[in-house]
């Protein structure tokens, strides 16, 4: 860096010179040439300075202010120079306006000022003595720019306080305009921030935390800050951090996981994923290690994982609180109560990453066959054992709830944005205690955690919908965390009043086939949410109906009728008529794969749906969707052999 500045500064400190020499040597306009002459000895000596200081300048103004420097110099060589002219013939055709010289004197003393102010941002925070910087003519144009740069310069020089403020200072720039964002990353802020996140107290490493993950809003910037060592730094704050700073830090992972997806696979290789599980499973469930079987069989799962926390608690007593009545703020478990053994179980194969596999009667067990993971299992069993990163850091549980709170939102945010798309990371996920604590938070969590943690339940049940082994491996209908988390899925969309709905419509529509055909309370709270007010909602449902009415699910004609026998044919075809256009097409599609399904359905004949199909097919905007196009005909065939045309028709 010091070599490179002292290249920039080698030409100006020689232009400087000849201004000097010429000045000298100057038969006309001598007065004006001396004035000359003194301002640019004057900016010779600062550029001197900063010749010497090379090793502290900050390089990104010293380029834009050399620079300018430099072409002024230019020019005073060039306007000094044809004052040499000898000879009454030289002086007559050499013209030099009077104006000329003003104009230059202005644009030295404009250089000497930037100049000035460079060699005193490039400071350290002791020798400016908390001298106030102002700005330098170069600011003119651009005054942001300048403040950029003498935030950034306080993130190289400034004591931990300074440091501090110049970061807090970058994240109001960058939150108020995209553009600022940019110019912070063009102009080196990214380096000193990581610097700061990694080594500054504990509100400096806050701020710079925040300030990174405001600047990466597109991928171009995440791209910057992965090359610069972000995913590092960050792993090690969510390690050994305060909390407050490892919230943050989570924050920030989620933000450039969000903008740029790419980068996922960065955060998963520097073991950010198992950190943020750890957090996540902080204070709601514990250690394997501190497992323990229930001594008694109505034992809630909540007693269980808690038991360490209370060792003065008697696990044979239920709680109860001031008032004398039963303590209901425990979380209980969503899958009731369980005899010591069976507790015992929920336990230890959900902390397992993955159990065996075993058959069972849906449409991924049909081609599943016997295929069996024993060498898989047993590196999991091994890594159950194996103490999480993260998890032992000291004075943790002491934090106050409204951090730990904070903590647990923002860790579940960055795995529902690492999550997305993203099959190994989901596995990665899935294999560890995330979908438990998930399940957990859902019911008992505040209200942002809930939300998060629906959220993050949507994206991996999402890419287990195309990812056949994830599916059948994290989300098998004996696995007690897939249990608990669909019953919580299931409560959520049976309350049906929060905004966790539609994440969870979602998420249970994409585990459409991994549901036996015995299981038949999914479809019925499902169908009910069809007649609900809100479009997005009713869409969401449609939607989540169709994957189990669908051909591509092994169990589609069991689906089917339940979906008749629950009511859904008389909704479909009030959505078909009636409802808003973003709910007709979703309802339609599902209307014909019942339909093709169960065409001999009494209920259907009644409802007059060949009818309905009849009427779409007239309606230009509905047959113009491509499933629609290829499913109507067929559905409208099927119907024709088993029913005849309704006869009043609709009115």
């Amino acid at each position: 860096m010091a070599d490179i500045v002292k290249q920039i500064l080698a030409r100006p400190i020689q232009l400087a010179d000849q201004v000097t020499k010429a000045a000298d040597e100057a038969h006309s306009f001598k007065q004006e040439c001396a004035e000359l002459k003194s301002k640019t000895e004057k900016l010779a000596t600062l550029l001197r300075q900063a010749a010497r200081a090379s090793s502290d300048l900050y390089e990104r103004p010293t380029r834009r202010i050399i620079d300018d420097t430099e072409q002024v110099l230019d020019k005073a060589v060039v306007l000094v120079t044809k004052c040499r002219a000898n000879g009454l013939m030289k002086r007559v055709f050499t013209i030099i306006p009077a104006a000329a010289f003003k104009k230059m004197s202005s644009q030295l003393e404009n250089s000497i000022g930037d100049v000035s102010w460079l060699l005193r941002v490039s400071a350290s925070a002791d020798d400016r003595d908390d001298e106030y910087l102002g700005l330098p003519p170069i600011a003119a144009n651009e005054p942001i720019l300048c403040l950029i740069w003498e935030q950034i310069a306080t993130l190289y020089t400034g004591s931990h306080d300074d440091r501090s403020d110049a970061a807090a200072s970058l994240v109001s720039l960058a939150r108020d305009n995209d553009r600022y964002g940019k110019l912070i990353i063009e102009e080196g802020g990214v380096v000193p921030l990581l610097k700061l996140a990694k080594e500054g107290k504990s509100e400096g490493q806050e701020n710079a935390a925040r300030a990174i993950g405001l600047l990466g809003r597109d991928p171009e910037s995440v791209e910057h800050m992965i090359h610069a060592g972000v995913c590092s730094v960050f792993a090690k704050i969510l390690k050994e951090g305060p909390m407050k700073v490892q919230a943050v830090v989570a924050w920030a992972v989620s933000e450039l996981a969000a903008h740029h997806p790419k980068c996922q696979d960065h955060f998963a290789q520097n073991n950010i994923i198992r950190l943020l599980v750890s957090h996540l499973a902080f204070e709601t469930v514990q250690e394997h290690s501190k497992y323990a079987i229930a001594s008694k069989q109505t034992m809630s799962i909540h007693s269980v994982v808690m038991a360490s926390n209370n060792p003065n608690q008697n696990p044979n007593n239920k709680n109860y609180n001031s008032n004398g009545n039963e303590d209901e703020s425990q979380i209980p478990h969503p899958m009731g109560k369980r005899n010591p053994s069976q507790m015992h179980n929920v336990v230890t194969n959900t902390i397992a990453a993955k159990s065996q596999s075993k058959p069972h009667n849906n449409a991924d067990q049909a081609n599943h066959g016997n295929m069996k993971q024993n060498h898989h299992y047993q590196q999991q069993q091994q890594q159950q054992n194996m103490p999480l990163s993260g998890t032992s850091i000291k004075g943790r549980e002491f934090e106050d709830p409204a951090t730990k709170a904070s903590m647990k939102a923002m860790a579940s945010r960055a795995l529902w944005h690492l999550a997305k798309g993203n099959s190994e990371i989901c596995r990665s996920i899935t294999e560890s205690r995330a979908l438990l604590c998930f399940a957990v938070l859902l019911e008992k969590g505040p209200e942002e955690v809930q939300f998060n943690s629906a959220m993050a339940l949507m994206e991996i049940t999402a890419v287990a919908e195309q990812d056949t082994e994830l599916r059948r491996s994290a989300f098998k209908p004996n696995s007690p965390a897939a249990k608990a988390v669909v019953d919580q899925l299931l409560r959520i969309i049976e309350k049906a009043d929060s905004e966790l709905l539609v994440p969870c419509i979602k998420a249970m529509g994409n585990l459409a086939r991994t549901f036996r055909a015995t299981e038949t309370r999914i479809i019925g709270p499902l169908v009910r949410l069809l007649d609900e007010r809100e479009g997005e909602v009713s869409r969401e449902a449609a939607i989540a109906l169709t994957k189990f009415a669908c051909i591509e699910n092994y169990l589609h004609l069991d689906h089917s009728k339940a979906i008749i026998n629950a009511g859904g044919a008389k909704h479909l075809i009030q959505l078909v008529y009636f409802g808003e256009q973003i709910v007709q097409i979703p309802a339609l599609i599902l209307l014909c794969y019942i339909a093709l399904h169960v065409p001999d359905s009494e209920e259907l004949a009644q409802a007059e749906v060949l009818t309905v199909l009849e009427w779409t097919s007239k309606q230009s905007y509905m047959i113009q969707d491509s499933t629609i196009d290829s499913l109507l005909p067929d559905a409208k065939g099927r119907l024709e052999l088993y029913q005849s045309r309704g006869s009043r028709g609709f009115h």
